[in-house]
């Protein structure tokens, strides 16, 4: 029965993400269409300016842009149910084979900031907890706030500025020197101006999230009773009230996927950084629409799976507080 119970509820989130995947590829596949501009100036440059009009007619017929909506949109799908996603109009390959190097590299610099962010979102809450309302709490409240408020695009520009371009420490674009990809040393030189972006932008958001939820744990009644025992304020704060918030800090981590992919996003155009999101804004910005249609169906699949694993979490999480409520009583 439970294993019964498991594989229908699995099978009724992968409807939804088809149904859902769905439906965000008929939206984009519309809104690209519609959106102004020439497919034709991403394929064949600025020779389209010199193009008869019998030439461009025959230029939309072979690449299938002649044709209804509806069938494109046919075409396109059947396509991908075989696992190809169509050429790229800018690359003159298929879209696949020119985005699948490039999403190794959008996961390495997403995932060490996701990583980052939270590591010491979580330190930085229980320093402020831990120091409420003295000079360190306050320091770090303000310190994250302007960070918070500070726009990434500036802060990205000045860090260029200062550490590449005067200092000469750190590289200021690319993920890596050509022909030393498989480097480790040199990627993670190439990672540090992007994550600081990333960091400064995210970490106090989540921070105060996290450090309000454990204010509120630290005045609830078991607190007061452990320390008028004898408990010392870090060892309730750390075995205790860090324990007891886990569970919304698991579900927070969960939900806030888009909210990161999003900032590698800007990370990666600020810092000319080859990934997923740079490819993105190049696709929409030469209307070449197979590409636009890849970047969105995988952005679109991440923020998806992780909306309904958060769900998945809090649905955990409240069935084991109501168990264990129904247990005291």
């Amino acid at each position: 029965m439970k294993a019964r119970a498991v594989a229908r509820v699995l099978g009724k989130h992968v409807v939804m993400i088809v149904l859902m995947m769905f439906w965000l590829s008929v939206l984009v596949f519309c809104l690209s269409r519609m959106a102004p501009g020439d497919p034709l100036q991403s394929f064949y440059g600025d020779a389209v300016q010199s193009m008869s009009t019998g030439e461009l007619e025959a230029a939309r017929h072979r690449l299938g842009l002649d044709a209804p909506l509806w069938v494109q949109y046919e075409k396109w799908l059947s396509g991908v149910a075989q696992g190809d996603f169509g050429m790229s109009l800018k690359y003159k390959r298929p879209a696949l084979e020119v985005a699948g190097p490039l999403i190794g590299n959008t996961l390495i610099l997403g995932g060490a900031a996701y990583a980052l962010v939270f590591a010491l979102a979580i330190g930085m809450a229980l320093i402020c907890v831990r120091y409420e309302d003295s000079w360190i709490d306050r320091t770090l409240c303000a310190a994250g706030t302007v960070a918070f408020y500070t726009p990434a695009f500036w802060l990205g520009t000045m860090l260029v500025l200062v550490f590449s371009v005067n200092l000469h420490w750190l590289p200021g674009s690319g993920a890596y020197r050509p022909g030393m990809a498989g480097d480790v040393a040199d990627r993670m030189r190439h990672l540090v101006l992007p994550l600081v972006v990333m960091v400064a932008s995210h970490v106090w958001y989540y921070a105060c999230m996290i450090r309000n939820r454990l204010l509120d744990e630290v005045r609830r009644d078991y607190v007061l009773l452990a320390r008028s025992k004898g408990l010392g304020r870090r060892r309730v704060l750390m075995r205790h009230c860090l324990r007891n918030v886990l569970p919304g800090i698991v579900s927070l981590m969960a939900i806030s996927v888009p909210h990161v992919l999003s900032g590698t996003y800007v990370a990666e155009t600020v810092f000319n950084y080859p990934g997923i999101g740079l490819l993105s804004v190049s696709s929409a910005k030469y209307h070449d629409y197979n590409m636009l249609m890849l970047m969105v169906m995988l952005a679109g699949f991440l923020v998806i799976v992780s909306s309904i694993l958060a769900q998945a979490v809090n649905e955990i999480i409240d069935s084991r507080m109501k168990g264990a409520e129904r247990g005291g009583v």
